[in-house]
């Protein structure tokens, strides 16, 4: 960020900054817009432009944490029946999400995330009209990628007994992701539009969206899993259906909405230099998926220690509460990605630094925020995910580790945007295959098993 020259994002599709253009872009209310890049020159300054950077984050942050944490609540509701049902259910639900449909969605989220640095530099640099096309070539790429992960679905239980999982959970999980495959293709179709409307801080639709699929979702859950007793069937059912309904409510806001020159039709431009959009989202979604395989690791390796059932299902109640913490940092992680983007588009790289510190403590606080929750109420929380009392027991023992993962992922999970608005993906990559598979599964594995520490050593790392 040491430069306000615009880089190129894509050959043939490089955007010069056009602040001619400043005034026609909505991305934000007009008492947070300004024209130069912003100057510090002392305490004074630094407070004031860090109160205004602060209010600007903010607005784009907090729709986006309610939007996250509504699409996770759908999720979360299913592994909360599903560990009514039994410890089986449970472990099925949990390996299905955390590895097979984990696996799957992060390459397509990772893909997906191309467009927050594309879509975001875009915007700033006056050039609306690339957004639609960027959006149409990340629809092809994305669906083609699922037509090739739909074989791990289908073949989900073979997949998991190769990888060691025993056979009551992998075939529990394996014919529980055969009716999971709808869900990968509106994953396929929702995440380019949702980073499509995030670049234009078009969030509150998205957010309403959220908001209705979460409440229904809860209410049919009650119904098919509990009330008439479907089981896991229900329960996939109303998975499968509640994200159609984000997918086709965001589609529908997309082609008939209030996106102005951002989406003027479908055009055969979005089939012109696929190779070179094909290379960006490789990029991000290798950086992304090394993250999020490196959590799908940890629900693998739970499978492998004594009394796997009661590991996966204690692993994955510390994930899911680590995930909701996960939903506010993905708010402030499109924020910053935003704001960064936007800022490098126009040319102000002083207010794109701005906006970084500003995101680092504000995850920072909302880390310790939360740790010192999970620690005051650590005998409380876990009967909320499952009734086994070993399970329970378990997660409570895990739970100061679990607060301090929630505090690290917190900030390490907001800088991500930070690299992707910047546009540093292939640098972050190779920090991630350092951090992660060379130092985090290697040591994870020996004070798992040389050490018999078992599954409490997952949370920390």
């Amino acid at each position: 960020m040491e430069t306000g020259k615009q880089q190129p994002l894509l050959s043939g599709d490089t955007c010069q900054n056009n602040h001619t253009n400043l005034k026609q872009l909505p991305s934000a209310p007009a008492r947070f817009r300004f024209h130069g890049d912003v100057q510090i020159n002392g305490v004074g300054d630094f407070c004031r432009e860090f109160y205004v950077e602060f209010k600007r984050l903010w607005y784009l942050a907090g729709p986006a944490i309610f939007t996250s944490l509504c699409q996770y609540t759908i999720g979360a509701t299913t592994q909360l029946f599903a560990g009514q049902l039994g410890t089986i259910q449970l472990a099925a639900v949990s390996v299905e999400n955390s590895i097979i449909a984990g696996f799957s969605y992060a390459i397509l989220f990772g893909m997906g995330s191309a467009l927050e640095t594309l879509c975001g530099q875009a915007y700033g640099a006056g050039k609306i009209e690339m957004l639609g096309i960027y959006l149409q070539r990340s629809w092809i790429v994305l669906n083609t990628a699922a037509v090739i992960l739909m074989f791990t679905f289908i073949f989900g239980v073979s997949v998991l007994s190769l990888l060691g999982q025993t056979t009551a959970i992998a075939t529990a999980a394996g014919n529980f992701a055969v009716k999971m495959i709808p869900q990968l293709f509106a994953y396929a179709t929702v995440i380019p539009i949702t980073k499509f409307l995030q670049a234009q801080s078009s969030i509150m639709p998205m957010a309403l969206i959220a908001f209705v699929a979460a409440i229904s979702h809860v209410f049919l859950s009650w119904v098919m899993i509990m009330k008439l007793g479907w089981g896991l069937v229900g329960a996939a059912v109303v998975l499968d259906g509640s994200w159609w309904f984000i997918t086709l409510g965001q589609v529908t806001y997309v082609l008939w909405g209030s996106c102005g020159l951002a989406w003027s039709g479908f055009t055969w431009k979005a089939f012109n230099n696929l190779k070179g959009f094909l290379h960006v989202s490789f990029t991000t979604a290798v950086m992304f998926c090394l993250e999020t395989w490196y959590m799908l690791s940890l629900v693998l390796f739970a499978g492998y220690f004594e009394n796997p059932e009661t590991s996966v299902d204690a692993l994955s109640v510390c994930l899911n509460i680590l995930g909701w913490v996960c939903t506010v940092s993905l708010g402030l992680n499109v924020s910053v990605s935003v704001r960064v983007s936007n800022e490098l588009g126009y040319g102000r790289p002083r207010t794109a630094r701005l906006a970084v510190i500003v995101v680092v403590l504000s995850s920072l606080l909302i880390g310790l925020l939360f740790s010192t929750v999970l620690v005051v109420y650590k005998k409380q929380y876990p009967v909320y995910f499952t009734s086994s009392q070993e399970v329970i027991q378990l997660v409570e023992d895990l739970t100061l580790l679990l607060g301090v993962s929630t505090t690290v992922n917190s900030m390490q999970f907001a800088l991500s945007g930070v690299a992707i608005g910047a546009g540093w993906q292939t640098t972050v990559a190779y920090m991630n295959i350092v951090s992660y598979f060379i130092v985090g599964i290697p040591l994870g594995l020996l004070l798992g098993f040389k050490f018999n520490m078992g599954v409490k050593v997952t949370p920390h790392l």
